[in-house]
């Protein structure tokens, strides 16, 4: 496809995810209730919400960087942790929105970096989020382990209630966000496709420890948003990948 095509599919895509996850949050609100309910919170849910709000995290991180202000990034954050992927596509899309038309070659790029992207951030920074994505992936490990152990495996039909369902749809939705980056930063489809199967069956475990592999490609010298660029380039500029 072309580049401009490319930008109309992005759009698309994360306009159409948006709205059918607000058309799940209702139709789950009034056919379910509130999911404010403590009746609710089983093992496997309090599971998955860690889970889901580690991912939460990743994407928290990324939004904080993206954003000129801190007021800006506050206001996204917030509704990122009350609103979940339904914020997470709406803050994509109007991104997309913003990248002009010269800038299309390379759409994800434009995406995920600032308008003023030679921005360093201190080298601490990079020390910081390694050990924030280890702690934070042993830490979801540990649940998902003692969350087995104690209430048996979670393939069971009474655990997918209605509120259940819906989290997930939400959870998966910003594994689907998370995932376009990893296509972008991934030098072969082979290996995209190896992370994007990690990250559907293991969920922030998986997004912990590709975020930490990716910090530790860096030095400390290197600036922080080079996390964020494809493995070609420290310039972000892409070429077809290997098949």
């Amino acid at each position: 496809m072309t580049a401009s095509a490319n930008m109309v599919a992005y759009k698309v895509v994360f306009f159409a995810l948006g709205c059918f996850m607000l058309a799940t949050l209702i139709y789950t609100t009034v056919t379910d209730g509130s999911p404010f309910r403590i009746e609710l919170l089983t093992p496997w849910m309090v599971a998955t919400l860690i889970d889901f709000y580690v991912n939460v995290v990743a994407i928290v991180a990324w939004v904080a960087y993206k954003e000129p202000t801190w007021m800006k990034a506050f206001f996204w954050v917030i509704l990122l942790v009350c609103f979940g992927s339904l914020a997470t596509c709406a803050y994509i899309t109007l991104k997309l929105f913003n990248i002009t038309s010269q800038h299309l070659q390379d759409p994800v790029s434009q995406l995920l970096l600032r308008k003023d992207h030679e921005h360093n951030v201190k080298c601490s920074s990079i020390m910081i989020g390694r050990v924030l994505f280890s702690t934070l992936g042993i830490v979801v490990l540990v649940v998902v382990v003692y969350t087995v152990i104690t209430d048996g495996l979670p393939f069971r039909t009474e655990l997918l209630t209605p509120w259940m369902a819906a989290t997930l749809i939400d959870f998966y939705i910003n594994v689907f966000a998370i995932s376009v980056w990893v296509v972008h930063k991934e030098s072969t489809w082979i290996s995209a496709f190896f992370w994007i199967c990690l990250l559907i069956c293991f969920g922030s475990i998986t997004t912990c420890a590709y975020i930490v592999i990716q910090l530790l490609r860096l030095s400390l010298e290197d600036p922080m948003y080079h996390v964020l660029l494809d493995s070609r380039s420290k310039h972000g500029s892409t070429s077809a990948k290997k098949d």
